[in-house]
């Protein structure tokens, strides 16, 4: 048997009362500290602090950094200036995803390259594969840990810790290197993966433990909880962002997932682009759409969704909406049904239950005044 691996903050947390942690890909990590719901709300109303040091984070660096990272993404890193960081994917040539990413601009020549826990190994020799020209790839996942302070009163919180007010400034998808915080200096990034405003700090592993304790106090004025990772997944569902191995994956394109804003077509060739050229002229077989169940059941992820007699697609990621307490999901399915109002079946249980395709996403947080 394996032994699963566990993150530089594992020892702070994995003895607090009501922490209860699963095998995540291979990682030892909480799907809850006081439940999934009391998380959840407490992200969406004043914060909640996740642990999501699992994530892998590359360094690309060189002269031809930037065009080899063009090259592989389907966003247009050429876009980016220092400070600024973008979400894109990596496809393989037949137009399905390899992974979905953050890429950071430290400067002209040196990148950070965030991917997703389960696809460490796939994506740094998917990458090394095709390394072109004068740049290094450099996988440091073991040297970070990644904190996500997420809700409301995140900016609050990371003041209370004693961040510079220029970082509590940063605007969406921006980011500071060297911040002190703690008395450690930390990559923060106004990012996150819940719908709320937030942060994401990168820090080295071996000071974690003294972010995680730092914000912690900070917070607990403002009703901060840890939060794990069944909170995470409902929180990005209702905002309709894609996971991998759900709404994206090797079959699924990231047009056929509703994320066709960050495939930049017109910009210059990258792997996969012909065939997302092609799938947008010839039109789209399968769209991801949201789903409400009109009959009482619940959808949950690769349950068949039919049209009469005719199975169209399956629900990619469902539950009951915490914040909304409605039974919702969403569905990758045959583009003829993907109209607003059509009503379809999902199969629950050996038992067809009515649903309808409604507007997604289900949840978008109120601009600020």
């Amino acid at each position: 048997m394996t032994e699963l691996k566990r993150t530089p903050l594992y020892p702070l947390y994995s003895e607090l009362p009501g922490v209860r942690c699963i095998d995540f890909g291979g990682w030892e990590l909480p799907v809850q500290f006081s439940g999934i719901q009391k998380e959840h709300d407490a992200v969406r109303q004043q914060a909640g602090l996740f642990d999501v040091s699992h994530m892998g984070e590359f360094m690309v660096t060189g002269p031809f950094a930037k065009s080899f990272l063009n090259r592989m993404t389907t966003n247009d890193v050429s876009k980016l200036s220092d400070g600024q960081a973008q979400y894109t994917l990596m496809c393989y040539p037949d137009g399905g995803v390899v992974d979905d990413l953050l890429v950071y601009r430290i400067s002209a020549d040196r990148y950070l390259v965030v991917v997703n826990a389960s696809n460490i190994d796939k994506d740094f020799d998917w990458m090394r594969e095709h390394l072109a020209g004068d740049v290094t790839l450099e996988n440091v996942s073991d040297e970070y840990a990644l904190l996500a302070l997420q809700g409301p009163q995140a900016a609050a919180i990371l003041k209370a810790a004693g961040a510079p007010s220029d970082v509590l400034e940063l605007p969406s998808f921006h980011f500071k290197t060297d911040v002190p915080i703690a008395g450690v200096r930390t990559i923060v990034s106004r990012t996150g993966y819940t719908g709320e405003d937030g942060f994401e700090i990168y820090v080295s592993a071996g000071q974690a433990g003294d972010i995680w304790n730092a914000l912690t106090k900070a917070g607990e004025p403002f009703g901060l909880l840890p939060a794990g990772l069944g909170a995470r997944d409902t929180l990005r569902f209702e905002a309709r962002l894609p996971l991998y191995g759900q709404e994206l994956s090797s079959t699924i394109t990231p047009l056929e997932a509703g994320v066709g804003f960050f495939v930049k077509l017109n910009k210059e060739d990258f792997i996969g682009k012909d065939a997302l050229v092609k799938q947008k002229e010839e039109g789209l077989p399968r769209k991801l759409v949201g789903i409400e169940m009109i009959d009482r059941g619940i959808p949950r992820s690769h349950y068949p969704v039919y049209a009469g007699d005719v199975r169209i697609g399956e629900v990619t990621t469902g539950t009951q909406s915490p914040t909304l307490k409605r039974n919702l999901g969403l569905a990758l399915i045959d583009a003829d049904h993907s109209a607003l109002g059509t009503v379809v079946e999902v199969e629950i249980r050996g038992k067809r239950l009515r649903a309808e395709v409604i507007k997604s996403p289900f949840y978008k947080r109120l601009p600020k005044e």
